[in-house]
């Protein structure tokens, strides 16, 4: 199975020289948020700080209702409960 990669163009440099200015990072990490469709400094607060008003839905996930009963019920059983998550990145901050 071949994969083709596909690079997005440079941001626009000026917007990138900008936001690299006002966020205090990089130019090679603005980029990839001028990429993305970050171009301003609200944008990227809301990016990497997001609200719980801005987050998914949580009940879009297939099952969450079964998930919480559960829960629910191992509390007033007073069962142990084990979280669980591999030993990589998201792994471990999905179980943070």
């Amino acid at each position: 199975m071949n994969k083709r990669w596909v690079i997005k163009e440079r941001g626009d440099p000026e917007i990138v020289q900008r936001l690299s200015h006002e966020l205090n990072i990089n130019t090679l990490l603005t980029n990839l948020l001028v990429q993305r469709g970050i171009k301003t400094f609200n944008e990227a607060r809301s990016f990497f700080r997001p609200k719980l008003l801005h987050l998914h839905d949580p009940f879009l996930l297939k099952d969450m209702d079964k998930a919480i009963e559960r829960i629910e019920n191992a509390i007033r059983r007073q069962e142990k409960i084990l979280i669980y998550g591999d030993y990589d990145v998201d792994g471990t901050t999905a179980v943070a």
